[in-house]
C-alpha cells in the first residue's frame, strides 16, 4: 500500500505544475498542485467513462458513464466539454462510446465506440475461450469523427482492416469482444495511434486508406494501454503485464519503443514486479523535463519518475467508492500534468482556500 494523498515530493527533481485526475468511483474531477493541495474541482453529473483532459482554452473535455450500451469495462456514453465553472458548452451522446476521444485542431472530435462484427467474419476470428460468445457476432471497435453539430464526417471500422487469423483474441479471454480498444490518439499528421488490449497490439491507422501503417506488440505486450507519440518519434505506453506470456511474475512496466525496429529503448519496472502492477486501465505521460508521470490505475497511484527510475513525486487517489466488479476501490484511468504557464490557465482563478477542507482530510 502507498497510503493516500501525497507521499513523495522532491521539488528539485520534479516537473512543476498541476495534476488532473478523475476518480472512477466518484463524479468529481480534481486539479492538485505539487503539494497535493486541491486547487480546482469540476462537479460532473456522471461518473467518468473513463477520464478527461484540459483543452487549450481551459475547458475540460470529459466522458461520462450513462449506463446505456454494451456493459464492458471502459463504457461511457456521453462526451462533455465544460468550462472552468462546470457549465456545459458542448456534448455528444452515443451509447456505444467507450474509453477514449481526441479533440482535433479543426474543432471536430474523434471518438471510439463498439460495434458488432459481421457473423461471417466473427466465425473466422481465432482465439478466446471456446463456447463463450453469444452467437450474435464479436464486438469490435470503430473510430468516428464528428463535427461540432454531432454529424459524422469520417468513420473507420476495425473488422474491415483487422486479420481474423493473425489478430487473434487473448486465449483465456471470453469470445465476447474481439479487440477492446482503449486508445484513439490522433497524431499531428491525422493518422490514429491506437491500442487493442485483447490483441496485445498497438498500431497506427492511416486515416486516408484505413490500413495499418504500423502494428507491434504481439508476444511482447500484456493488455497494454495509452500509447503516445514522443517528440523523438518513439512510442511511450503502459504495458499492464496482464495475461502476458513474457512476464515471469505479475508486474507492469512503462516502455518506450522505436517503431521502425520494434526495439524497446527505455523501460521502467520494479523488482519484485508486483510492487508496480496494474492489471487494467493506467497510462503514462512524458513530461518536458524528461521525467514520466505514471498512472497505476488499478490502485489509484500517480507518481513521477526520472529517466533512472527514481520516484520524485507520488500521490494516491484518496477517493474510494463501491464498484460492482472490484468492491471498494480508488481507480484512476489516466492522469495529466500541466505546467503553471499552460495556456488554458490564463485568466483562470485557482481557489485552494475554498477546497482547503478537502485537502486537510488527506494530509
Amino acid at each position: 500500500m502507498h497510503g493516500r494523498g501525497l507521499s513523495v515530493y522532491k521539488p528539485e527533481k520534479t516537473y512543476d505544475g498541476y495534476t488532473l485526475f478523475a476518480p472512477l468511483e466518484t463524479t468529481d474531477v480534481y486539479l492538485i498542485d505539487m503539494q497535493g493541495n486541491f486547487v480546482h474541482r469540476w462537479q460532473m453529473p456522471y461518473q467518468p467513462g473513463d477520464y478527461g483532459y484540459l483543452l487549450e482554452n481551459g475547458n475540460l473535455l470529459h466522458t461520462g458513464r450513462t449506463g446505456k450500451g454494451p456493459s464492458f469495462g471502459g463504457r461511457g456514453g456521453i462526451l462533455m466539454e465544460v468550462d472552468w465553472d462546470g457549465s456545459v458548452v458542448w456534448q455528444y451522446e452515443e451509447p456505444t462510446m467507450h474509453h477514449d476521444f481526441t479533440r482535433l485542431p479543426n474543432g471536430n472530435t474523434m471518438v471510439l465506440g463498439w460495434e458488432r462484427t459481421p457473423l461471417d467474419i466473427s466465425d473466422r476470428v481465432r482465439g478466446g475461450r471456446p463456447g463463450t460468445g453469444d452467437g450474435e457476432g464479436l464486438w469490435c471497435d470503430y473510430f468516428r469523427e464528428v463535427n461540432p453539430a454531432g454529424e459524422t464526417v469520417w468513420e473507420w471500422h476495425g473488422y474491415e482492416y483487422l486479420d481474423p487469423e493473425l489478430d487473434s483474441i487473448c486465449p483465456i479471454h471470453n469470445r465476447d469482444e474481439w479487440t477492446h480498444c482503449n486508445t484513439c490518439n490522433v497524431l499531428p499528421d491525422g493518422n490514429i495511434l491506437t491500442s487493442f488490449r485483447l490483441l496485445d497490439t498497438v498500431g497506427i491507422v492511416d486515416k486516408a486508406t484505413g490500413k495499418f501503417n504500423w502494428k507491434w506488440g504481439k508476444d511482447e505486450l500484456g493488455h497494454q494501454h495509452d500509447p503516445t507519440l514522443l517528440d523523438n518519434g518513439h512510442i511511450l505506453l503502459f504495458d499492464n503485464g496482464w495475461h502476458s506470456i513474457t512476464a515471469p511474475q505479475p508486474g507492469s512496466r512503462v516502455i518506450e519503443v522505436e517503431p521502425d525496429s520494434g526495439e524497446i529503448k527505455w523501460e521502467y519496472k520494479t523488482r519484485p514486479g508486483w510492487d508496480f502492477f496494474s492489471a487494467f486501465i493506467s497510462g503514462a505521460q512524458r513530461l518536458p523535463n524528461g521525467n514520466t508521470l505514471v498512472c497505476a490505475g488499478m490502485t489509484g497511484r500517480l507518481f513521477e519518475i526520472t529517466r533512472e527510475g527514481e520516484i520524485v513525486w507520488e500521490y494516491t487517489n484518496p477517493f474510494f467508492g463501491h464498484d460492482d466488479r472490484f468492491g471498494y476501490a480508488n481507480r484512476v484511468f489516466r492522469a495529466y500534468r500541466y505546467s503553471a504557464d499552460f495556456l488554458g490557465f490564463k485568466g483562470k482563478e485557482f481557489r485552494p482556500d475554498k477546497l482547503a477542507w478537502l485537502t486537510n482530510l488527506y494530509r
